[in-house]
């Protein structure tokens, strides 16, 4: 079998009714009804990075080829059955004949020669290497020994050659050799010093990208004994990594906020009671991922990082204020009752306009409109419900863990 790759250049939004999900839908299903052709239609990522399909799992294992291809096409079995794929393939495919000379050596030895003797014997015939020049007409020509191209049409052939033994007898080549046909591999793969098979893939629209690794994981545990292990390649690889950084990337802007209201508020209980809407929101945000609206990408990551941003505003409103008003000499309750009814109005008159400052994005079309509307959807939807939490809990989580004034100032005194 062979392989070819090839590309196709869509025209400008405003020049054609389908998007590109669309359409990449569209030709795979065409393509699926090509009998003996596989063919796999996929989007480049829309940032530079790895290449090549979009799932990219590598089976890894110390056994011998044989066995890690009976695992990798049970793995591929299961995957074609579930639904999940477009397409999906293995790298490695033992489909390669392959004639192999097998030389007697007790024969050998009995006619007084060595297997490297026997070695260059044939590959002299074979090989089409120069061993001299030789001059005609002052030009230059090189001297190659090698049998006629009649000679040579199939593997059989070479046990007709002759060999010359030690005492200068002639001998065909069947007479100490034999020719065994077998499958190989057509290339044989390694990934970290391991015998390995790459599975690839085009994922359909309904499974986010971390559900299908999931799957393609517990599908190997199934199906492998002891012994195999699966990584990752190409843009699978760099999405894992990505994930992980993700987490990292919250933690240090949660940690640079908290140190920034710290040294605002000169405390470090003020900054805990603000930023506990923070989880409330993300949590509001990464219930419309989950139920598929969108996916954890790098735009709703940007976005659920600007969205931490903005709801940290609404706690620092009511916080501060209940703060001066506990030094004008109010309660702690009645501090915060009233921080908390006065901030009312201004905490809901940004929400509103940051909700409908981000409906542009939510709602956007034409080229890039995907990455708009993720990062829309996560600030709008994490925001409101963000909000709506935050007016009940920031007031709570103050009167529980927020400094009280009042009884600083008499310890004071």
């Amino acid at each position: 079998p062979t392989s070819s790759f090839g590309g196709v250049l869509l025209k400008d939004w405003d020049q054609r009714s389908r998007n590109a999900t669309k359409f990449q839908e569209d030709m795979q299903s065409k393509w699926n009804s090509i009998a003996g052709a596989r063919v796999a239609a996929f989007q480049f990522p829309a940032l530079p990075g790895a290449q090549g399909l979009p799932v990219q799992v590598v089976i890894n294992t110390t056994e011998s080829y044989e066995l890690l291809n009976e695992v990798s096409q049970a793995v591929l079995d299961k995957a074609r059955r579930s639904g999940n794929f477009f397409f999906v393939d293995s790298d490695l495919k033992i489909d390669k004949p392959q004639d192999v000379l097998e030389i007697d050596r007790e024969k050998v030895a009995a006619l007084g020669m060595t297997q490297q003797q026997v070695g260059s014997a044939l590959s002299a015939a074979l090989g089409g290497g120069y061993v001299n020049y030789f001059s005609v007409a002052g030009r230059s020509y090189r001297v190659i020994p090698q049998v006629k191209q009649v000679d040579r049409l199939n593997p059989d052939q070479i046990l007709d050659y002759y060999i010359r033994t030690p005492s200068g007898q002639m001998i065909q080549a069947r007479t100490i050799a034999t020719i065994k046909q077998r499958v190989v591999p057509q290339s044989i793969n390694h990934f970290q010093q391991l015998n390995s098979a790459t599975i690839s893939g085009v994922s359909t629209p309904f499974i986010s990208q971390a559900d299908l690794l999931e799957f393609m994981r517990q599908t190997l545990k199934e199906v492998a004994p002891n012994g195999y292990t699966m990584d990752y390649a190409g843009p699978s690889r760099q999405f894992m990594a990505e994930s992980g950084g993700f987490l990292v990337t919250m933690f240090f802007a949660i940690l640079i906020v908290f140190l920034v209201l710290a040294a605002q508020f000169e405390s470090f209980r003020d900054p805990i009671v603000i930023l506990v809407s923070v989880p409330l929101a993300l949590f509001g945000a990464l219930i419309f991922i989950n139920l598929g609206f969108t996916t954890l990408n790098v735009y709703t990551q940007v976005g659920l990082v600007t969205l931490m941003g903005l709801i940290s505003k609404h706690g620092i409103l009511i916080v501060e204020f209940a703060n001066e008003l506990q030094e004008a000499g109010r309660s702690k309750l009645d501090a915060i009752v009233e921080a908390s009814s006065v901030r009312l109005r201004p905490i809901l008159m940004t929400t509103a306009a940051m909700v409908l400052g981000v409906v542009p994005l939510v709602i956007a079309s034409g080229a890039g409109a995907a990455g708009r509307q993720s990062m829309g959807i996560v600030i709008f939807t994490g925001l409101s419900i963000g909000t709506l939490f935050t007016l009940f809990v920031v007031p709570a989580m103050y009167l529980f863990i927020g400094a009280d004034h009042q009884q600083k100032k008499f310890k004071q005194q």
